[in-house]
């Protein structure tokens, strides 16, 4: 996997696992997104343990995060994406997008997918979509996986 560090000072995106700060993921994860109150730190562990991770950092404090679940060659799963309410505005999202769209290792892929419940205009500005055909897919969808 292709390793990358961008800096934009004082801000930096990498995808160097051993500089991701698991508590400071875990806390905006389980407390403040939507998509999984509640998840178990072992299972926010095991899901960067098995995808290609981005870090946004403000000099070194983790202020921002995103996962990219793939098998590198057909498919992708944007999951988990985030930047910390203080650091919004100041357009780090889409640059965390634009390194993860041009992340070398995931080009040429034939379909990317993602859940949204608030940034579709975001993504629709690196040409995401709504499904083109609904009632192709089908879920297996436990909401309540991380209920207490």
């Amino acid at each position: 996997m292709t390793t990358i560090v961008i800096h934009r000072d004082p801000f930096c995106i990498s995808t160097e696992k051993d500089k991701l700060d698991l508590d400071a993921i875990h806390t905006f994860l389980s407390t403040q997104a939507y998509w999984c109150l509640n998840i178990p730190r072992a299972t926010v562990q095991k899901s960067i343990d098995h995808s290609l991770c981005f870090g946004v950092y403000h000099h070194e404090e983790q202020i921002g995060f995103a996962r990219v679940i793939t098998d590198f060659s057909t498919i992708a799963y944007l999951g988990d994406v985030y930047i910390l309410e203080s650091y919004r505005g100041r357009g780090l999202s889409k640059w965390l997008m634009e390194t993860i769209m041009h992340h070398p290792d995931l080009q040429g892929l034939r379909r990317w997918m993602l859940l949204t419940g608030d940034a579709h205009g975001l993504y629709r500005k690196f040409g995401w979509n709504a499904v083109a055909d609904p009632t192709r897919w089908m879920e297996l969808h436990n909401k309540d996986v991380y209920a207490t």
